[in-house]
């Protein structure tokens, strides 16, 4: 599928924190992210999420990434919040509620095309019995 995107990611350095490492935490996730540090935060744009969506696959959490990107969709775009001591291993763990110790790695992705449905469709499919379900 073609699309059009841009995702933004943003995630404090706190003090007690290597900023390498959470340039890594956010590689790790989004291997294109090239994270520059300004204000105390790192920050960078992806046009791609297909790693994430594989991760999502590998993760069999596809059930839970459409909820999390249906439940914040705004306009042409959705956002989502990701524990950054999670991405440090390499997983997504949608922050839902608390951040956790070491924050968050905030997304927010503007789709250009196809529509932010056709979108969240391709990169988190629905499922049935926690396989993709082909429309």
């Amino acid at each position: 599928m073609n699309y059009a995107i841009e995702a933004e990611l943003t995630a404090p350095v706190y003090d007690t924190e290597v900023q390498n490492r959470v340039a890594e935490a956010i590689t790790e996730i989004f291997p294109d992210a090239e994270p520059e540090f300004q204000h105390g935060e790192l920050t960078a744009t992806v046009h791609s999420l297909e790693q994430f969506s594989e991760q999502l696959h590998r993760q069999a959490i596809l059930d839970t990434a459409r909820g999390v990107f249906f439940d914040n969709r705004s306009g042409d775009g959705f956002s989502f919040r990701l524990k950054k001591q999670a991405a440090f291993q390499g997983l997504v763990n949608f922050v839902v509620d608390e951040p956790g110790e070491l924050g968050v790695i905030a997304v927010r992705v503007q789709v250009e095309e196809p529509t932010v449905e056709e979108l969240i469709d391709h990169i988190a499919p629905r499922t049935e019995d926690g396989k993709p379900v082909e429309e």
